[in-house]
């Protein structure tokens, strides 16, 4: 199945959907938003990171900024931080340049590495749309973190590969069919832009049918 444009998700919302499906759904599907110091900070730096959508040569490095990306074959879209394209003996070819590049994605976030893995799958779906794109194939990608200063390399191994197709799978399955997950509580709640919409503590309140049923059996 190759996806058509219109219907490719947006790369960003994979790192909403493991930090939490339901904070994705209400962005993606919901169209629900709010800002918090963490989310405006992380849209400085992109904005920064995106430069106008500009390029420019470092020696054998060609430097690309805000590079548009899409997958039909997986269904995604989005826009690249920095795409480091570095000449080559073997790799993909650039019009305009002579030789072979290597490519590689860089993703540019606000703060420091998580402890789960959302950034690493974002740039892998960036990487994978990149091969697609230019027929070739991407090793390793980048993150760097604006609290430590530092880049971040990671190897583009089969089992992320793997574990991204499957989270993109669920996100298509959940959009299709325009489901919001009910909320799972915990302490990420606290850092949630989102949590005054969400409203996870009244999620998980007995609903009112529930509680009449409940007291009726026990009666």
């Amino acid at each position: 199945m190759m996806y058509s444009e219109d219907d490719c998700l947006n790369i960003s919302g994979i790192q909403h959907f493991v930090f939490c499906r339901r904070q994705w759904a209400l962005i993606h599907i919901e169209k629900q938003w709010a800002e918090n110091l963490l989310t405006i900070n992380g849209e400085l730096m992109h904005k920064n990171a995106h430069n106008n959508s500009s390029s420019e040569k470092r020696g054998n490095i060609i430097i690309s900024r805000g590079l548009p990306v899409i997958s039909r074959e997986l269904g995604i879209s989005g826009v690249c931080d920095v795409v480091e394209f570095h000449k080559s003996d073997d790799g993909a070819l650039l019009k305009g340049y002579d030789g072979l590049y290597k490519i590689l994605p860089v993703e540019y976030k606000h703060g420091e590495p998580k402890d789960d893995n959302s950034d690493i799958l974002q740039t892998a779906a960036q990487a994978l749309c990149l091969e697609e794109m230019f027929c070739t194939k991407i090793d390793e990608i980048h993150l760097y973190y604006g609290k430590i200063k530092h880049r971040q390399k990671i190897n583009l191994d089969e089992s992320i590969r793997e574990e991204l197709k499957k989270i993109v799978a669920e996100m298509h399955s959940l959009f299709l069919k325009g489901h919001t997950p009910k909320v799972k509580t915990s302490q990420k709640c606290r850092a949630c832009s989102l949590s005054d919409l969400c409203l996870p503590k009244m999620l998980n309140v007995e609903s009112v049918g529930r509680y009449v049923s409940r007291f009726i059996n026990e009666e």
